[in-house]
């Protein structure tokens, strides 16, 4: 799918500070989503001490949650590990594996947080403007921000606060489990966010999106570097 670039990566901490700044106020906090046919699930993670950055992307249909494709990109990492800035480490993986789809989904969740990050662009939300698509963050634990008490039932809620500001939502996505940190990218309002993702739940903590993107990303020297497979591989 094609990606028109927002931004060079080769930044220096006080820059990429400086640009998450002026990127947030970019974000959309409304929904504007087109009817959804495909949803993606991204994974992004580390190998060898974190010198390598490897992203994974799966292609769900909506309303089946049927995989059609799935890739996993691996590459240098370009930024080291600073508090506050992990999209900037993540995020050119993920638009490589992006690149390499050969279809383009309306809604994207991503393992990680959206803005509920302390300068509100986390990585669900960074990506959502390099996109242009609609994103959510599904993150297993919290970035910022307070909570009250959850309830333990499957699908209970409580807004996650920040400075005065609601940016998320704390969900209990199966009984007895530690609950998920939900929040919106790009394109999207919290209670449509959230809606999503209980939609998505199926038997486990994740929905599915982000369960099996995190599935293909844990399966480390199984596949090649770089690697786009089709409904006929994953069957």
């Amino acid at each position: 799918m094609s990606i028109t670039p927002l931004h060079e990566w080769n930044l220096a901490p006080a820059e990429a500070i400086a640009l998450q700044k002026q990127l947030a106020v970019r974000l959309e906090r409304e929904d504007r989503l087109d009817p959804v046919a495909r949803i993606a699930g991204v994974d992004i993670g580390f190998e060898e001490g974190g010198d390598i950055t490897r992203a994974a992307v799966v292609v769900l249909t909506w309303p089946e949650l049927t995989l059609v494709e799935q890739v996993v990109h691996r590459e240098p990492t370009r930024m080291p590990y600073v508090p506050g800035l992990l999209s900037f480490r993540e995020i050119p993986a993920a638009l490589a594996a992006f690149d390499r789809l050969a279809v383009r989904p309306e809604l994207v969740m991503v393992d990680g947080h959206g803005i509920a990050h302390p300068r509100r662009l986390g990585v669900a939300a960074h990506l959502g403007l390099w996109l242009d698509l609609p994103t959510i963050g599904v993150a297993k634990s919290r970035l910022c921000g307070r909570y009250g008490e959850l309830g333990e039932a499957r699908g209970d809620w409580t807004p996650l606060l920040d400075r005065g500001e609601t940016i998320g939502a704390v969900l209990r996505s199966r009984v007895g489990v530690k609950p998920l940190f939900i929040s919106p990218g790009h394109r999207l309002c919290l209670d449509t966010a959230l809606g999503w993702v209980v939609a998505c739940l199926g038997r486990t903590k994740l929905p599915e999106p982000t369960r099996l993107a995190d599935r293909l990303a844990s399966r480390r020297g199984t596949m090649p570097e770089t690697s786009s497979l089709g409904l006929d591989d994953i069957q």
